[in-house]
């Protein structure tokens, strides 16, 4: 019976197979990890049974042309497949990254970079440490005999400082990392909420990193959480000494492959191009914004950090920036024979110590901005200005920003503590449950209780943050409440030269008239404007400033009383020494 959405012939035999059901399927070889088919066994452990299977198939089957021309064809159809797969990336994709396939190849392939990679192993009496680049990464992934840990290892710890995708393809493979962590990894928005996800085979803990920018160094990462926006490549092969040479048609359909692959990415580019524009004008909004806010900011550099833990004692993180310059202090700790990381061998308390480190890194932020705002407040304390507001707004906004990606990492701490074993419990089919297996978190009880320190920590730095917002908050207030209280002493001002000027201003008006048969005009004019005039002066005056005059008397009565009370202490503090 055919399937839906193929074509059929008269027969109703279907013209598009499924290939997986075809025996001599060979799967897309990948453009970062391309194997000769004729290979060992031994090097498709990382690959699926499936796809191995497939594999020893095509490689019985290479040798004759009819095979090779019908591998060809499918490989152009499995190649048409992936570019329209990848070309519908976006709202409505299929979740998850999948790095063994061509498509998650051609989309993210062009994410390079040259990274930082440490391995660490370590053990209560041994430890050994390796930095190297990404293509020994790679190969030391790739080779089973050479990344297998030795026997007195207890704790692995891969710190990769970079984004690229071969090294991170090639780890996800060796250590079958869940799909949708990995597309945490590369879709995620760069503050998006820390979390922490449960998978069978793993913990993942997405955390965001708040760290103080030493504007003297250049440091421009790479933006994790766009798809680069180049061409998809065509798939390539690598052909060894001992594979048949491929003829003609086989030259003509490697052609056909890579004018179906031109064709087909047409639409790719323009959707990418299109992103990348958007991309280009939030950039530029966000660079004109934060030259309007320069001046008198704490700059901190807000960048994700991903954790893997497994529950062998393999811990991999993954940075965005290429230097590890963050996880140093933790990988001093584990060249330290005595610390409490190689005495106790705990893989999760090693997360609880990346996890304390990013604590630590917020408090300096936190003690960073309790600096600047005290200095904002000995400024307005002398002289409030409308520029020190500014700044305030500006410290304001960056507190909220804080404050929000700072909460999640507190929920993240308290869950590991609280629901790590039901989380766990939850991942467990059912068939396990019933037979009564026991249940294994990924945090240890050593960990949980080293998290508690973690949780008060994140406590205070948020507790600050609000406290440091509230001072900014009344410091702005206080700043308009003395404008406005200066601006009521200029118009109070103003309003006693009315009152003393305007009874004389009557006055003259009144005596300044211009007619002969005023009594006033018989030579004592200047003698009755004063005699009127002083009487009403004295009256309206004390009437208009009595309240003045009232706190006046009120303030020297009291100073008068703390003199008295200090003079009277000072007598007793005698008497009680002799």
């Amino acid at each position: 019976m055919p399937r839906e959405n193929s074509f059929s012939d008269s027969d109703g035999r279907s013209l598009t197979p499924d290939l997986e059901d075809e025996g001599d399927y060979l799967p897309p070889e990948s453009p970062t990890y391309a194997m000769s088919i004729h290979d060992p066994p031994d090097l498709y452990t990382t690959q699926t049974r499936e796809s191995a299977r497939y594999a020893v198939r095509a490689a019985a089957a290479a040798s004759v042309p009819k095979t090779r021309f019908r591998y060809a064809v499918r490989k152009v159809i499995a190649l048409h497949r992936g570019t329209k797969v990848m070309s519908r990336r976006g709202v409505g994709a299929e979740p998850g990254i999948d790095p063994r396939s061509a498509s998650a190849d051609a989309e993210y392939g062009g994410i390079k970079q040259e990274c930082v990679i440490e391995v660490v192993d370590y053990s209560a009496v041994r430890s050994s440490f390796g930095r190297m680049t990404n293509r020994e990464f790679v190969e030391l992934m790739n080779d089973p005999a050479a990344s297998a840990r030795e026997s007195w290892v207890k704790v692995r710890w891969i710190n990769i400082g970079g984004m690229s995708w071969d090294v991170i393809k090639a780890v996800s493979i060796k250590y079958d990392l869940h799909l949708l962590a990995l597309e945490d990894v590369f879709h995620a928005h760069p503050r998006a909420r820390s979390k922490a996800d449960y998978y069978a085979q793993h913990l993942f803990l997405r955390v965001l990193c708040h760290e103080l920018v030493d504007l003297r160094r250049e440091a421009v990462p790479i933006p994790i959480s766009l798809p680069p926006s180049y061409p998809p490549t065509s798939s390539r092969s690598e052909t060894s000494d001992d594979r048949p040479a491929p003829d003609s048609s086989l030259h003509s359909q490697r052609a056909l492959v890579q004018k179906s692959a031109s064709d087909s990415s047409f639409e790719v580019r323009q959707i990418r191009a299109a992103a990348a524009a958007e991309d280009e004008r939030r950039r530029m909004q966000d660079a004109a914004l934060n030259a309007l806010k320069s001046g008198e900011r704490v700059n901190v550099d807000v960048v994700p950090m991903f954790i893997f833990l497994f529950r062998d004692g393999t811990v991999i993180t993954i940075h965005s920036t290429p230097n590890l310059e963050m996880t140093e202090p933790i990988a001093n700790r584990v060249r330290q024979f005595d610390t409490i990381l190689r005495t106790t061998t705990d893989a999760s308390l090693l997360v609880q110590s990346l996890l304390s480190l990013v604590t630590e890194k917020a408090l300096e932020v936190v003690n960073a901005y309790q600096d600047k705002i005290q200095k904002f407040e000995r400024k307005i304390l002398v002289r409030p200005t409308v520029d020190i507001v500014r700044n305030l707004h500006i410290l304001s906004a960056d507190l909220i920003l804080h404050r929000r990606t700072l909460a999640p990492i507190k929920t993240v701490v308290y869950g590991l503590r609280r629901y790590d074993i039901d989380r766990a419990a939850a991942l467990m089919d059912a068939s396990a449950k019933i037979r009564g297996a026991k249940v294994a978190g990924f945090m240890s009880h050593k960990s949980i209780v080293y998290l508690a320190d973690v949780h008060d920590q994140m406590e205070y730095v948020l507790s600050q943050l609000d406290v440091i917002a509230g001072i900014g908050q009344n410091l702005v207030d206080y700043t308009f409440n003395m404008t406005s209280y200066e601006m009521n002493e200029v118009m109070r001002r103003l309003t006693l030269v009315t009152v003393i000027f305007l009874p004389l201003s009557l006055l003259t008006g009144y005596f300044g008239m211009n007619f002969d048969h005023m009594w006033i005009h018989n030579g004592k004019g200047d003698y009755y404007y004063w005699i009127i005039a002083a009487p009403i002066m004295a009256l309206v005056l004390p009437l208009f400033i009595a309240p003045d005059i009232m706190r006046i008397v009120h303030y020297l009565q009291k100073r008068m009383l703390t003199k008295n009370v200090v003079k009277v202490g000072g007598v007793l503090a005698r008497l009680s020494t002799n």
